[in-house]
């Protein structure tokens, strides 16, 4: 039977939300978010999470599933959102996954690039009270040793992929090179058909985001993130490196203005389009659909349909 799924993927404010939920309808469907934060409990504002109104009726997975305060990793997602793409298809229905977070949907789409290890338990705990004592360069010499091709290729900075390294390789016995290369001759899970969102302009694009930012401010994101704030979350909490989230925590603890924090977020939302897009971009798979100057929802729908009925979806 043909694993089939629908990915709805673009930079932030494109429009993904509504196409999903557009396409659910028309198709029988069923949508899987694939955000980075959109995963997290009391984080609706900031992360633009769809609302019941917008959701429509459909039923929509993966929001809301994380208490703010964990970390998670594309590992981590994609092992909760295979089980639910699974279930989706084995109902009959469409799954489709919506999302702009590209790491998270590729892991999800192959569905088995994780290398084995335990993130987040005794051997990784150790990895870290050594980061503090000694400082990262004895853990990078370690890892060159182990791995010299992971050690070529990390950056002395990257301390977060460094200990992952380091923990597969002294849980499992196999490098983490080893690993990405026997799967990435593996096919993917899912036979995805990718559908892209994005503005033939780039500075079209720009005042839609600041004018979103503009509304999560009016819905009350500083509200949310004092919430967050007064249920202990301190500023180096994982869902508060979200854009949006860690410079109103500057407002909250007197570093900034709530006018230049929105301002800061603005310019923080575009640079992340940005790289959504550079990322997306590498995907030759992807039906781009160009808006103009405004997003016309019933024209996309209907192009999306037309792409998914060649690809023999509907």
């Amino acid at each position: 039977m043909s694993r089939r799924i629908v990915c709805v993927v673009g930079p932030t404010a494109c429009g993904k939300t509504t196409l999903g939920v557009l396409l659910a309808k028309e198709l029988d469907g069923e949508v899987v978010s694939a955000d980075s934060m959109q995963i997290y409990q009391g984080m609706t504002i900031g992360s633009a999470a769809p609302t019941a109104a917008e959701m429509d009726g459909v039923p929509h997975h993966m929001i809301a599933v994380a208490d703010p305060g964990e970390s998670w990793s594309a590992a981590r997602y994609a092992q909760a959102a295979i089980p639910i793409l699974d279930d989706i298809l084995d109902r009959g229905k469409l799954p489709i996954l919506v999302g702009g977070t590209g790491l998270w949907i590729d892991a999800a789409v192959k569905g088995h690039g994780f290398a084995a290890g335990q993130a987040g338990g005794a051997v990784r705990r150790e990895l870290e009270e050594r980061l503090a004592a000694e400082g990262i360069a004895p853990l990078l010499e370690e890892l060159r040793r182990a791995d010299p091709e992971a050690a070529a290729r990390l950056h002395p900075a990257d301390k977060k992929r460094i200990l992952r390294a380091l923990e597969v390789y002294q849980e499992t016995g196999k490098t983490i090179t080893a690993h990405n290369r026997e799967t990435q001759a593996l096919p993917p899970r899912y036979d995805a058909v990718w559908l892209g969102l994005q503005f033939r302009d780039r500075e079209d694009m720009k005042r839609l985001i600041d004018r979103r930012v503009d509304h999560m401010a009016q819905a009350g994101l500083l509200e949310e993130v004092r919430a967050l704030a007064e249920r202990g979350l301190t500023r180096t909490a994982t869902a508060l490196q979200a854009i949006g989230y860690k410079e109103l925590f500057g407002v909250l603890e007197g570093t900034a203005s709530l006018e230049e924090a929105l301002a800061e977020v603005k310019l923080r939302s575009r640079q992340y389009a940005k790289r959504q897009l550079t990322w997306l971009r590498r995907n030759p798979a992807i039906h781009w659909i160009f808006w103009e100057k405004e997003r016309d929802f019933a024209w996309a729908l209907q192009i999306s349909t037309e792409i998914l009925s060649a690809a023999g979806v509907c």
